[in-house]
């Protein structure tokens, strides 16, 4: 089980070490409480495990996944998330720019993968919707959007992970995007 609430990563070569494909689908069932194997990685993401193993030890080096305790024969070495989810913030340096924005274009190819993957016939289909707004905000109301719209993510996530829920929920993924546009001529 995860022991702290947020894992923050800034370092730039942190951030460009999340932004693989299959390392993302990991990241996402490790962060939702799932401890799992290098085989059961592998299955998940399309790779081997040999693999696989290389993309969890990379992940290892910062931080981002762990082991976790050894099988009773200690023939399976499960990995598991550091802490109950992930934030990513280093847009400071160009080099961490650049990271992010590599890590986010794979999370956003995820999102609309989903989005095209939706039966026209699922029932929970109402529920699915992006909406972007234009808003003017001081760097203040930004900031506290920000941390509104994590607070209001944290309250319905409730602890509640991949192997414990109630019954009739359904994972649902929340992406929440706020980002500055560039300087307009007309702005303050």
């Amino acid at each position: 089980m995860a022991t702290k609430k947020r894992l923050v990563i800034t370092d730039p070569r942190a951030i460009r070490a999340l932004a693989h494909p299959a390392r993302q689908v990991v990241i996402d069932e490790l962060f939702n409480g799932k401890v799992l194997t290098a085989t059961e990685c592998a299955e998940l993401a399309g790779l081997t495990p040999s693999a696989m193993s290389y993309h969890l030890r990379a992940l290892e080096k910062w931080g981002i996944v762990e082991r976790a305790e050894e099988s009773a024969d200690g023939r399976e070495r499960p990995w598991r998330a550091p802490a109950a989810s992930l934030t990513i913030t280093s847009q400071s340096s160009s080099a961490g720019r650049v990271a992010s924005q590599a890590m986010i274009r794979t999370a956003l190819d995820n999102v609309v993968s989903q989005f095209e993957e939706m039966d026209a016939d699922d029932p929970w289909d109402d529920v699915s919707s992006l909406r972007r707004s234009r808003l003017w905000l001081t760097h203040e109301e930004a900031e506290e959007l920000v941390q509104e719209l994590q607070d209001l993510v944290d309250r319905y996530k409730k602890g509640r992970t991949a192997t414990r829920h109630p019954a009739g929920t359904r994972e649902v993924t929340a992406l929440t995007v706020v980002v500055p546009n560039p300087e307009h001529p007309r702005g303050n």
